[in-house]
């Protein structure tokens, strides 16, 4: 039976625009208020930012059929996705105005199968240092039980306004 899925958004530029005038916190904070708009990344694989706040983003997704590779369950690049979006908006999250990032390396350890039948799984970020040029951040993904389904490591350069 073919299914369907609809995605709305919005243009990601308007927001792209406003990041370098808010702390990283500050523009987090507008994208949960509505003042400014998600990235389409997030409509298009269903991802809900819980919340945000100094040194910590927390994501979260309720698998679904559309997230599934050839062989029935979740596509890494899907948790891979999910784990870089915590990662990268914990580190934003202590960002000075005028300030961005960009992801230089990402290793996820994928420890547990996930399908439909998993449930809602968080996306928790964690900086575990930040320098003046590099940031090293980790996530984790774990269940309403708090069992872990994989553990994402990154490295980040941190990129001033003229930089960008």
């Amino acid at each position: 039976m073919e299914r369907t899925k609809t995605i709305h958004w919005q243009d990601p530029m308007e927001g792209a625009a406003k990041a370098m005038q808010m702390s990283g916190l500050e523009y987090l904070q507008a994208m949960g208020d509505g003042k400014i708009p998600f990235p389409p990344i997030l409509h298009t694989l269903d991802f809900k930012v819980d919340s945000a706040e100094k040194g910590q983003a927390i994501f979260s997704f309720e698998p679904q059929e559309f997230h599934y590779n050839p062989i029935g369950a979740v596509h890494g690049g899907v948790i891979s996705a999910i784990l870089d979006s915590a990662m990268g908006c914990t580190l934003h999250s202590i960002l000075p105005a005028g300030t961005g990032y960009t992801t230089l390396e990402l290793k996820v350890n994928f420890l547990k199968a996930i399908t439909i039948k998993t449930g809602v799984l968080r996306a928790i970020g964690k900086i575990i240092n930040s320098g003046s040029r590099t940031a090293l951040v980790e996530a984790q993904l774990l269940d309403s039980n708090n069992k872990l389904y994989a553990h994402a490591v990154s490295t980040c350069m941190i990129l001033k306004q003229d930089a960008v």
